[in-house]
């Protein structure tokens, strides 16, 4: 059995490294979708997509329902809310880090002229 991520965000980041669930997200964008639908596109089973399904889920990416026979699965995009904005905060510093680096460049080729 594979162990459980400690933290949400360790959880999500694991959900997401895998390219097959990336794109069942970029299916579930367009809307509510059951799991035939889902497998479509992929040379895998329905269980084997519903595996992935499980993985989505716990991350806290993906809800699923139920209508009759059918588990349709949709987005829940608050979920990626918390790795906005970790990669935010990456995204401020290196910004700062490349404005710094710009300005001592610029002053070192003025220094030149």
């Amino acid at each position: 059995m594979t162990p459980q991520p400690a933290d949400p965000l360790s959880a999500t980041f694991a959900a997401l490294a895998d390219p097959t669930r990336r794109a069942i997200l970029a299916r579930l964008a367009g809307g509510e979708t059951s799991v035939s639908e889902l497998a479509a596109p992929f040379a895998m089973s329905g269980p084997a997509v519903t595996k992935h399904l499980k993985v989505l889920e716990k991350a806290g990416l993906i809800s699923r329902s139920r209508a009759a026979q059918r588990r349709p699965a949709k987005l829940e995009p608050a979920a990626l809310k918390a790795v906005t904005e970790w990669l935010e905060d990456y995204r401020r510093h290196w910004e700062a880090s490349f404005d710094r680096l710009d300005d001592y460049l610029a002053e070192i080729q003025k220094k030149d002229d």
